[in-house]
């Protein structure tokens, strides 16, 4: 497994284009409603993963030159968004899918996360598991890591990085304050799209990510 992933990084890093743009959040919002749905669901509560999956699918749904791949010297754009979330194991770094990801509530896409990575942790993952994805997200926030730059998951065109949420001083109406920030690495293929689309896509996200209101209810 270990062999398979490196070659597969090797030729991604070798054979794309890739630029990676990063921009900060203000995830104040996100912290706070990430903290109403702890206390009302406790241990069930989506976690930081779960909502950036959903504000990310609907992002790419508004911007579908992200969704795309190269296959055989040829941009596919795909209609569906198939979520692939990095994640690391006792075998290396697997990124299993959650399908159709755009259409799924943010629940249903905790219930996914969660089955998925439980899986990969006991090596129950099924090759369907791991096939298919149209985009990823890898998160090393938890590690206290910052912007980053995330190598793109071939055949897929783009990744989005996501950095620690840390509270630091910044400027909000006006007045210094601490707020919880985040750093966002988007690395894309300069073959497949410009940067004024992937800018956009950026900024889409980071502005879900500080209103949430603006997505929750999708």
């Amino acid at each position: 497994i270990a062999q398979l992933i490196a070659d597969h990084l090797i030729t991604s890093a070798r054979t794309t284009a890739a630029v990676t743009l990063t921009t900060e959040a203000d995830a104040t919002e996100l912290v706070v409603l990430r903290q109403n749905f702890k206390n009302s669901r406790g241990d069930n509560a989506p976690t930081y993963n779960d909502l950036l999956i959903k504000l990310t699918a609907i992002a790419l749904g508004q911007h579908p030159a992200l969704n795309a791949s190269w296959h055989s010297d040829e941009i596919h754009y795909h209609s569906t968004v198939h979520m692939g979330v990095a994640a690391d194991t006792e075998d290396g770094l697997l990124v299993p899918v959650i399908h159709d990801a755009q259409t799924k509530s943010l629940q249903q896409i905790a219930a996914a996360t969660k089955t998925l990575f439980d899986q990969a942790r006991q090596r129950q993952l099924k090759p369907e598991d791991l096939q298919g994805g149209t985009f990823t997200l890898t998160n090393l926030g938890m590690y206290g890591i910052d912007a980053f730059t995330p190598i793109i998951n071939l055949p897929q065109c783009a990744i989005l990085g996501i950095g620690r949420i840390i509270e630091k001083p910044a400027v909000h109406q006006g007045q210094i304050t601490a707020r919880s920030m985040m750093a966002l690495s988007l690395t894309f293929d300069h073959r497949i799209l410009d940067g004024d689309p992937a800018a956009r896509f950026l900024d889409q996200v980071r502005s879900f990510v500080e209103q949430p209101y603006l997505w929750l209810g999708e």
